[in-house]
């Protein structure tokens, strides 16, 4: 059986993904989050970590359903929604904890986390503004049709056979 068919491989799909606009974002956040998870860990409060943890998993996750194309397959989730929902949320939940971080800790690690955290927040606005074009784009209209009294049965007030008219 020959190995080059066309249909990739999970890393060709992962690769490919990766090299799109979309991929190189979400593999950011999650690299971003987990520095900060390291960062907090060495921290001496280490009592923000729930924000990363939540993001990044969450990140995962929509990583691998538009890596594996799922978004496409499961239409009854509308994943440009979810995912705006997801980015906006994180990008306000990592841009107040940190600044809560920067200003209240005294220890060199919970400061740089707090950050990375302010640079994860701004990289999940981004996330947010180039997702929200794509919400417009993907609205369909609703299929329209002739009305039954214009389609040639008599005047366009109906009524009648347009053989007696």
């Amino acid at each position: 059986m020959d190995s080059s068919s066309s249909t990739p491989g999970c890393m060709g799909q992962c690769t490919s993904f990766l090299r799109s606009h979309k991929g190189t974002v979400l593999a950011l956040e999650i690299g971003l989050c987990i520095v900060i998870l390291i960062c907090y860990g060495a921290s001496r409060t280490p009592g923000y970590t729930g924000v990363a943890i939540f993001e990044m998993v969450f990140s995962i996750v929509f990583f691998i359903i538009y890596m594996l194309g799922l978004n496409k397959q499961l239409a009854f989730v509308h994943w440009g929604w979810s995912d705006f929902v997801r980015t906006l949320i994180g990008a306000l939940l990592f841009l107040i904890t940190s600044i809560i971080v920067v200003i209240g800790h005294r220890d060199g690690p919970g400061i740089a986390a707090g950050v990375f955290g302010l640079l994860a927040g701004i990289l999940f606005a981004y996330d947010a503004y180039i997702t929200f074009p794509t919400l417009r784009k993907t609205h369909t209209a609703a299929p329209t049709g002739k009305c039954p009294h214009t389609l040639g049965w008599g005047s366009q007030m109906g009524g009648g056979d347009p053989a007696l008219s």
